[in-house]
């Protein structure tokens, strides 16, 4: 009788267990695909840092500052800006943290943009001329 009864809980559980890891699968697939369509429609909205959905023109806006041309920002007046807004916003002061974290995302997503584009000009720089390896001696 103890065997009919263990048995029986055995098969519900990896029968509840089997139902449960199809609808993750589905689920897991669902989202996929979701992002793909996302991607090909926008592609510059889908990085893996924490600014992803801030666009560079609301990061300009958010700091007032002018948007980076060729890549060249003045990394000063961000950082300026960046400060006195942080501070402005101090839930501590009686500011929001949400306005805080807006701004921080918006300063990570200049930040980003001058970063992609000073690696984009050394990539071309170094086709331009020529490959040398560097080498480092002890």
């Amino acid at each position: 009788m103890a065997h009919r009864i263990i048995s029986q809980v055995v098969f519900t559980g990896a029968r509840v267990f089997g139902r449960a890891f199809a609808e993750a699968y589905k689920q897991a697939s669902a989202s996929q695909k979701y992002a793909a369509a996302g991607n090909s429609a926008n592609p510059t909205s889908a990085n893996t840092l924490s600014s992803a959905g801030l666009t560079l023109d609301e990061a300009c806006r958010i700091l007032n500052v002018s948007p980076p041309k060729g890549g060249q920002s003045n990394v000063e007046r961000v950082h300026e800006q960046f400060k006195k807004l942080f501070d402005m916003n101090d839930p501590k002061r009686g500011g929001s943290f949400y306005l805080q974290s807006k701004v921080l995302r918006a300063r990570e997503r200049l930040e980003l943009e001058v970063r992609e584009a000073a690696e984009a000009a050394e990539r071309e720089e170094e086709l331009r001329g020529g490959w040398k390896p560097r080498v480092y001696r002890e």
